[in-house]
């Protein structure tokens, strides 16, 4: 099992690039559910997730393909390692076709290592009126249930029944109806958001969720024919078409990944340049860097330029669904609260249990506190280097930054919770001057 081994402190400075933003893919892969023909879906990451959702679409029947374009040039590749050194940034393309999906059961060892996989509920019922999809469980962060899911597939007029562990769904074609959801979750907007665009009449989705990866997917559905108003708002409507057609649609850039080296220039006192980004994605991160006293500029509409040459200030830090600040920003973040001047306050109210990485981050010297969902953290003059565990995806991006900044070696062990969310993020992170590699577990 690979480690990932860091002899911290270097400064960071040079210019990185975010890969396309794993969170917007997964939906987009499963909306090519919901017609036939070939797909291309580019700048496609190259993660363990999007492995995942990849085998679950060839085990529905589709035919799935990658390929690199590199100055005007194709050429096809199998659909293999994502961590190939001898890469030189080629546009990924991803084709799909599904004119052969004749299977409709998303298993439970496909769903229970990506709970993303639940997303072809809501295509397979729409374009082929069934679906079978395990229930996705708990997860190393907290509870993530489906029930938002499955009671708006209800009012669109599916047969929902659970058996021995699975969701089973029936329906004819689906007709559009007014939801109203409890809480604003990302993947149960898609879920029904798809749905919605093969049924019969007019669907009002209130409450929906406003991340700009659902943006994105509404976006990707529109191409395909969908009639799909007031993507990034809290109400969404959808029109019925009877059919879609195939897409070709580019993945926008990860904003996760973008906030990730944001907080890796300012932890390590940097100098970065951030290409081919959303600056506008980020807002509520952007505002507390600079709070703590990080210097982000804006060179042009789609870069960031980090620089940190003065000491951090404590912010505190509450995580809320987009626009606020995001939940999956909030290790990162308080990695660099570590080193802060004075106290900070992070609240979690999106997951319950997501302060794992916090164990981890004492090992190498941190001051943290946790009373139920809150945690206070007293910055320390400086981090060490120590073996510590990744724990879940983000969790393991806070012990890079945390590792990076910290005097000695700090070597990271379970690093296949990162390869699910950053490509080639250790060669990224050479290429600014970290001193990061990647090793092979001998034992």
């Amino acid at each position: 099992m690979d480690k990932i081994l860091i002899r911290g402190g270097k400064s960071l400075k040079g210019v990185v690039e975010p890969s396309g933003a794993k969170n917007s893919a997964l939906p987009i892969l499963a909306a090519t559910l919901l017609a036939e023909g070939e797909s291309c879906i580019r700048n496609i990451p190259r993660l363990r997730d999007i492995d995942t959702f990849t085998y679950l679409l060839k085990h529905l029947g589709a035919q799935v393909t990658y390929r690199e374009v590199e100055a005007g040039s194709e050429t096809q590749t199998p659909w293999g390692d994502h961590r190939d050194p001898e890469r030189r940034s080629p546009l990924p393309l991803l084709y799909v076709v599904t004119d052969s999906v004749n299977n409709f059961e998303a298993p439970y060892d496909l769903v229970r290592t990506m709970r993303a996989s639940v997303l072809v509920l809501g295509p397979l019922l729409a374009r082929f009126g069934r679906a079978r999809v395990s229930l996705p469980g708990g997860c190393a962060i907290g509870a993530r249930p489906i029930n938002l899911h499955l009671e708006g597939l209800k009012q669109l007029g599916a047969e929902i029944t659970l058996q021995h562990g699975y969701v089973e769904a029936k329906a004819g074609r689906l007709k559009g109806t007014d939801i109203y959801l409890d809480l604003p979750t990302v993947t149960g907007t898609e879920n029904i958001m798809m749905a919605a665009t093969l049924a019969k009449g007019r669907t009002v989705l209130q409450n929906a969720a406003r991340e700009p990866e659902v943006v994105d997917l509404a976006e990707a559905l529109n191409k395909m024919g969908a009639r799909i108003s007031g993507a990034g708002t809290q109400t969404l409507e959808i029109e019925g078409v009877p059919h879609l057609t195939r897409l070709d649609h580019t993945i926008m850039p990860d904003r996760i990944e973008t906030g990730t080296f944001l907080v890796a220039a300012a932890i390590t006192n940097g100098d970065i340049v951030i290409k081919n980004c959303r600056p506008e994605d980020l807002s509520a991160v952007i505002a507390k860097l600079q709070e703590a006293g990080v210097s982000i500029d804006q060179p042009g509409p789609t870069s960031l330029r980090v620089k940190r040459d003065g000491e951090i200030k404590a912010v505190n830090v509450k995580t809320q669904p987009y626009p606020g600040f995001p939940t999956d920003m909030q290790a990162q973040i308080m990695a660099l609260m570590c080193l802060a001047k004075g106290s900070s306050v992070i609240t979690e109210t999106i997951f319950e249990n997501r302060f794992m990485h916090v164990l981890e981050l004492l090992r190498m010297g941190a001051q943290i506190q946790i009373t139920g969902n809150t945690a206070v953290v007293t910055g320390v003059p400086k981090l060490s280097g120590a073996p510590v565990m990744a724990t879940d995806l983000r969790a393991s991006a806070s012990l890079v930054l945390a590792g990076l900044a910290a005097e000695g070696e700090t070597l990271i062990s379970r690093v296949y919770h990162l390869d699910r969310g950053y490509e080639q993020i250790e060669e990224k992170l050479s290429r600014l001057g970290a001193d990061i590699s990647r090793i092979k577990d001998k034992g």
